[in-house]
């Protein structure tokens, strides 16, 4: 099992949980239909664990947008 450490991934939302689940999940999903990963990791590793990665690593960012 992967160990992605919650300190260092809430630092990058804002200290948002919701935020946190909410990018991390969408971007698992994303992961899973089958877009690249844009961290190296094995093939053996979950989508919803290289989303984390990826938060972490600072590739992927929570961006709110406008209504219109």
């Amino acid at each position: 099992m992967v160990y992605v450490p919650l300190e260092k991934v809430l630092d990058k939302e804002e200290h948002s949980i919701y935020k946190l689940v909410i990018l991390a999940s969408k971007r698992a999903l994303e992961i899973a239909e089958g877009q690249p990963k844009l961290v190296n990791v094995s093939a053996s590793v979950k989508p919803s664990t290289v989303a984390l990665y990826e938060i972490a690593e600072g590739k992927i960012k929570y961006k709110l947008r406008s209504k219109a």
